[in-house]
């Protein structure tokens, strides 16, 4: 294990699940649709492949979380799931409170593989809700009904130790008032945590042309703002805080996996698309995978991974990463930890210049947070930050 600025952030490990039944039109997740069954025991012998190579780049590692992503990986089955932990296990070591998430659609049938998950060894479950009501799971191409999604949510609940589930906001037509009605029926069905997204119209999405086209109304400025309003004020009060931008927790309760990728730690990113950051004698290495499923596979099969960029971050882009992802988080991030990475300290007059707008503060120590008057313009206080 090499040390580093942000080792106390741990290791995690995510594999990336490509395969969808279908796009969502909101989707722009490295995400197929195949029409033919997929080859899954070819596909398990390459993850395992493209996983021995990565553990070759970061030998002995403690794994503190394994997340399943995708795509939809409760298309996967369980046997495969199982396969994947098992390999993880023999190349790196993984704790034995390891937090293993899975992502899952809530349709019937999906929901009904969420037992034999848990008997591979997932022990957090992460539901795709997005929509609590008929007309919006449609338009948001969901393939579950309200009740497939609460009758999923409910199997979570007695099979996993731990589960949560994602909603989207700021969608089309949506009033603040339906918003928080919606809501305070999500919170009633969860129990630590839920992933609140707002809407946000992504690049080569049918959203976009739908968008440009006329046909897709999104709420205005003053709109999204009094559903972000809604969404902080309803889940504080109900004991979920958010911790990240878009993620809430009861204390306790937040997505350790997630918790990594925030505080800049290590992650192993397998699988077609995935995105990985690991420390070596070389330095800190952003490494990205092939994106199309199959041509990541012959890859993998040719030359045992499918690796197309390693890129060996300077001293100050990974200060920037570092302000990116973690001013995300309430708890702020340490200019001490940034300094050590970046080779220089933060500005201490655009320090006082944001706390002086209200848009940062001081936390426990040194620790700088954005405030909740800073959130909403979270990209532009980390610009200047970074600047």
């Amino acid at each position: 294990m090499i040390d580093h600025p942000t080792s106390a952030a741990g290791f995690g490990v995510y594999i990336h699940w490509p395969f969808c039944a279908s796009k969502c039109p909101y989707c722009d997740f490295n995400s197929h649709v195949r029409h033919r069954p997929v080859d899954e025991e070819r596909f398990l012998a390459a993850f395992r492949r493209e996983i021995a190579h990565m553990a070759a780049l970061a030998p002995g590692r403690t794994v503190g979380s394994i997340f399943f992503g995708g795509g939809t990986p409760s298309l996967m089955r369980p046997g495969t799931v199982a396969g994947l932990i098992e390999a993880v296990d023999a190349h790196w070591s993984v704790r034995p409170d390891a937090e293993i998430t899975l992502e899952a659609n809530p349709t019937s049938v999906e929901a009904e593989r969420l037992r034999g998950y848990r008997v591979a060894g997932v022990n957090r479950v992460s539901l795709g809700v997005q929509a609590l009501n008929e007309p919006d799971l449609r338009r948001l191409g969901r393939m579950h009904s309200a009740d497939e999604a609460l009758a999923a949510v409910r199997i979570a609940a007695t099979t996993f130790e731990r589960y949560s589930f994602d909603l989207i906001y700021a969608r089309p037509h949506q009033t603040p008032e339906a918003w928080r009605a919606e809501l305070e029926s999500a919170i009633a069905h969860a129990v630590e945590h839920l992933s609140l997204y707002q809407l946000t119209i992504e690049p080569d999405t049918w959203f976009e042309r739908l968008f440009r086209a006329g046909k897709l109304p999104v709420p205005d400025a003053d709109t999204a703002r009094a559903l972000w309003d809604v969404t902080q004020e309803t889940c504080e009060r109900h004991g979920l805080p958010a911790y990240e931008i878009s993620n809430h927790a009861r204390p306790g309760a937040e997505s350790r996996h997630n918790l990594v990728y925030w505080r800049y730690g290590e992650y192993a990113g397998i699988g077609p698309g995935a995105h990985g950051r690991l420390v070596t004698p070389e330095g800190r290495l952003a490494t990205s995978t092939e994106k199309h499923p199959e041509t990541w596979l012959s890859q993998v099969e040719r030359e045992g991974h499918g690796m197309v960029e390693t890129e060996r971050l300077s001293a100050e882009a990974q200060g920037d990463e570092f302000l990116l992802m973690g001013l995300r988080l309430r708890e702020g991030v340490d200019p001490a930890t940034y300094r050590a990475l970046a080779g220089k300290p933060l500005d201490a007059r655009r320090i006082a210049d944001l706390v002086g707008d209200g848009l940062i503060s001081h936390r426990v120590g040194e620790r700088l947070a954005v405030t909740p008057a800073g959130f909403p313009v979270l990209d532009a206080v980390v610009a200047d930050l970074a600047a």
